[in-house]
């Protein structure tokens, strides 16, 4: 009798240990607290100046395995802030950048457009190689748009993994109404 009474008894514990394996795998939509479906939220990117870490394949070992990205924008070389410009002029936008990271600039490294009109230049551009620690300068030709107004185009750089990287940079003018 006892070992029966054993059995039952383990047969009952499996079951019991057994039964919190099988829970629903979604919440019961039933249930007046739980949502049958919450959807994913769009958080914005909030630009950041601290360095992102990347692996880097590297066959010449002229670099660290892994390297940080960085890029520090320096100053405006051409078209300060505010320049008025006349509607469907070319416009020659030049920064002073900083490679601050570890990482030297090569293939696969780009500059995007992150905000503001395109002002007909393309994005993606290859960023121009430079190794760490050296500075250069990102040049864009724009075209100014036919409607008077201000104008912003903001623009960010990216590694090989596609992950944005340093501080961004902006072209800001004003294109002046015909007279």
């Amino acid at each position: 009798m006892g070992k029966k009474v054993f059995i039952i008894i383990s047969l009952v514990g499996m079951l019991f240990v057994l039964s919190g394996c099988f829970r629903p795998l979604q919440a019961d939509p039933m249930e007046a607290d739980v949502p049958a479906f919450v959807p994913p939220t769009l958080i914005p990117a909030t630009p950041t100046n601290e360095p992102i870490p990347t692996q880097i394949q590297n066959s010449d070992q002229s670099q660290p395995e892994a390297c940080i990205d960085n890029l520090t924008f320096i100053e405006d070389k051409s078209i300060p802030d505010g320049t008025q410009v006349n509607p469907g002029s070319v416009i020659e936008k030049e920064w002073e950048v900083k490679n601050s990271g570890t990482c030297s600039w090569g293939s696969g490294y780009t500059i995007r457009l992150i905000g503001g009109p395109a002002l007909e230049a393309s994005s993606p551009q290859d960023l121009y190689p430079a190794r760490s620690g050296t500075s250069l300068t990102i040049k864009i030709d724009f075209i100014a748009p036919e409607q008077p107004g201000n104008y912003r185009s903001a623009w960010q750089a990216y590694n090989p993994s596609e992950l944005a990287f340093g501080d961004s940079f902006y072209i800001d003018f004003v294109v002046k109404a015909e007279e």
